[in-house]
């Protein structure tokens, strides 16, 4: 396989990675946010003072053999019952056609270990529009043998202005992945600060929450040009003005050390497939490189 397609590839597995532990982190951080705006008639019923964040789950998959990890899966009770329940919350981050039968899947590995209900959710985080079921069936002709429903969050298609009055963390941050035009683009970025400006977090919160928005709706000098000019006629302006400029200099001080970083990470890479493709010993490449034996497995196995 050429290094270009290698490298690719590697990105791109990088890209939904990254992705992964995005979500991951916001929605455990703000869990009860997060239920709360986005499927209010589960909120009602959870009981948030008696949760646990389980173990991630590892698995292989029964389609094509990859390792998968299911990572947000919170055991907690119903309010005023006692009973124990699981949820289950799946982010997606690429249309895949089988996806309703992943989900029944998952939820049957889940059930299998801790033989407790289940409330399955995935969240649709992606841009293309398609179609996402929201049931997986097995039936015949002659007999219905079940039907999987799990409950959908399709962030594209929500209205992102719907959320800018709440004072919700996992509302602020999402803002950045629902649908909205490139000429709202500004906007959606003055509303998501004044949201944050409003919202009494710690240092390490607001961090977050901006990371994760920028991560997704990052503007351009010109947009930023106008954002600011914008800030500037709003009465609120001032303190929303102080915030974005400082995410600005953080921003451009990490953005060096992180470009940095990964110039270097691929120039490791492309040297140790250059050394795979001459027999070089995996141990020999890792001595060479300091990059870990399992990522030059990885790139063996794409050559």
């Amino acid at each position: 396989m050429p290094l270009a397609t290698v490298v690719r590839e590697q990105t791109k597995t990088s890209e939904y990675t990254k992705h992964d532990l995005l979500f991951k982190e916001l929605i455990q951080t703000f869990f009860k946010e997060f239920i709360d705006i986005f499927f209010s008639d589960v909120h009602r019923h959870i009981d948030y003072h008696d949760m646990t964040f389980l173990s991630e789950e590892v698995h292989t998959d029964l389609h094509d053999g990859k390792t998968r990890r299911l990572d947000i899966i919170v055991e907690t009770k119903l309010k005023g019952e006692g009973s124990v329940i699981i949820v289950h919350v799946e982010p997606q981050s690429y249309g895949q056609p089988d996806f309703h039968e992943r989900m029944f899947h998952y939820y049957s590995l889940l059930y299998n270990k801790y033989r407790k209900p289940i409330v399955p959710i995935a969240v649709f985080s992606y841009d293309e529009k398609r179609y996402e079921q929201d049931a997986f069936t097995i039936e015949f002709p002659f007999f219905h043998v079940l039907t999987f429903n799990f409950l959908t969050l399709e962030l594209r298609k929500k209205n992102w202005r719907d959320y800018i009055e709440s004072d919700n963390p996992a509302a602020a941050a999402l803002l950045s992945k629902m649908g909205y035009t490139n000429q709202e683009r500004i906007e959606v970025k003055k509303e998501f600060l004044r949201m944050l400006v409003r919202m009494p977090l710690n240092p390490a919160k607001e961090n977050m929450i901006y990371g994760f928005f920028e991560s997704y709706l990052k503007l351009n000098e010109k947009e930023e040009a106008k954002l600011h000019e914008e800030l500037g006629k709003m009465e609120d302006g001032e303190k929303v003005m102080e915030l974005t400029i400082s995410y600005e200099e953080k921003g451009k001080k990490e953005g060096r050390k992180e470009g940095r970083i990964e110039g270097e990470q691929a120039a490791k890479q492309e040297v140790a497939v250059e050394m795979l493709r001459k027999g070089v010993s995996i141990e020999f490449i890792a001595e060479v490189t300091h990059l870990e034996q399992v990522e030059i497995e990885k790139l063996r196995n794409r050559l």
